[in-house]
């Protein structure tokens, strides 16, 4: 293998690596250890992890995740399955592919969906591009300041390699302010908006007016959805939006050490071929029977990559199924009832959390559903809570302490929560 190469012997490989960087001497390997003890090992470092109770949401939300789930993903058709392209030995991956787009098509109430995108904020960041393609002339998309931060971080990384010019608009009250909106596509150059269904502050947001607005002046609505709070709250198709992106991680994905996500996007018909992500397609075969296929095609990698419209080729198809098996379990009943447990808890938290005279409420009026944040008038609470095993009160930028309660927090564990915090 040397010789074919070029080279002499080993080392001339690391030839371009400064002398200093390289490694001298013996390797430091441990001896050679059974399967047991290896198990042993691995078993006491992870039983150094602090098993915390998470009272914390800000885009990745402890929902309960049915133990069918991890079972079926883990067959190896599932999880050694790579690319779909070819449809006569892929059917499979392509029908759940396809269930999962019609959940979510469902869920948003929009006209076709992706499978997939790689997690929330790079789907937002795809939507920036996507505004841009479809209206041309317009230069600039807003991003509202009620968006969560690192999704605001990605969408600006994006544009600065992209060319496009982003702007922000101003919060009124904890949510997105209407007249900061008609004042900026006063200017005449505003390609696309994007706001959240469910803001930063767990706020559920009112875009009456939004879609009118700019839809006026030529330019495209993208809403940022959390997929499990659609069950309940108006969706973007309600709100006239065009494009609806997001992370499906609150679809029973378990929150692990910051992944896996699997980011989602819906459109209105009008908008597909400028689209990013795979798009399954239901046809027939020559006998009459039903068969899924990749289509519109043409938009991928296939042309010139310049010419593209999405080169994303590693597909999140294993978590996107992760997500249709949570969907069709849950149906949309259980989507319901895990909301109504989610908000009692959170609504329940709040109140309790208010009569210790420790808090200010920030936003009194403002809906929410799971996630609040309040004003503590004090220091250290978020140390001390999880020093007691509760990850919570997690501090904001604007100096707020946000909580989040989802259906797996019992009354005790919030009634706890809660004498930690009079103790203090």
């Amino acid at each position: 293998m040397l010789a074919r190469i070029g080279v002499s012997k080993l080392e001339d490989l690391y030839s371009d690596v400064p002398s200093q960087f390289l490694h001298k001497g013996a390797y430091a390997l441990p001896e050679a250890l059974s399967e047991q003890e290896i198990r042993d090992y691995f078993a006491s470092l992870e039983a150094m992890n602090a098993r915390l109770k998470v009272f914390v949401g800000q885009g990745a939300y402890d929902h309960y995740t049915p133990s069918v789930i991890p079972y079926l993903c883990s067959r190896s058709e599932f999880l050694t399955a790579y690319t779909p392209y070819q449809c006569e030995i892929s059917q499979g991956t392509l029908r759940y592919i396809f269930e999962y787009q019609s959940m979510m098509c469902e869920l948003t109430g929009l006209d076709v969906s992706n499978a997939s995108m790689y997690d929330g904020p790079t789907a937002a960041a795809e939507a920036m591009k996507m505004a841009i393609a479809c209206t041309r002339k317009k230069t600039r998309v807003l991003l509202s300041a009620t968006l969560l931060p690192n999704v605001i971080a990605v969408v600006k990384t994006y544009a600065k390699f992209h060319g496009v010019e982003i702007g922000m608009l101003k919060a009124d009250g904890g949510q997105t302010s209407l007249e900061a909106l008609e004042a900026e596509l006063a200017k005449d150059d505003v390609a696309g908006v994007i706001v959240p269904s469910v803001n930063r502050y767990g706020i559920v947001e009112d875009h009456s007016g939004f879609a009118d607005a700019i839809h006026e002046e030529k330019g495209i609505l993208v809403e940022y959805c959390d997929p499990s709070a659609l069950a309940v709250v108006k969706t973007p198709a309600e709100w006239d939006a065009d494009v609806a992106v997001g992370d499906g991680q609150p679809l029973g994905l378990p929150i692990c050490y910051g992944g896996p996500y699997v980011g989602f996007m819906t459109v209105k018909k009008e908008h597909m071929r400028k689209m990013p992500g795979r798009i399954v397609g239901q046809t027939v075969d020559k006998q009459g029977r039903r068969v899924f296929v990749l289509t519109l095609q043409a938009r991928e990698q296939h042309i010139k990559r310049e010419k593209a419209t999405s080169n994303i080729c590693s597909n999140e198809s294993l978590m996107a199924l992760w997500a249709t098996i949570y969907l069709s379990l849950m149906g949309p009943e259980g989507m319901k009832q895990v909301n109504k447990l989610s908000a009692d808890g959170a609504h329940y938290l709040k109140a309790e959390l208010l009569k210790t005279g420790k808090f200010e409420d920030v936003f009194p009026d403002k809906p929410f559903l799971k996630e609040f944040v309040l004003k503590y008038k004090g220091s250290g609470l978020k140390e001390r809570l999880e020093k007691a095993g509760y990850f919570a009160a997690l501090e904001t930028e604007e100096g707020y302490v946000s909580f989040c309660v989802t259906e797996k927090r019992s009354k005790e564990d919030i009634d706890r929560l809660v004498a930690i915090v009079k103790e203090g």
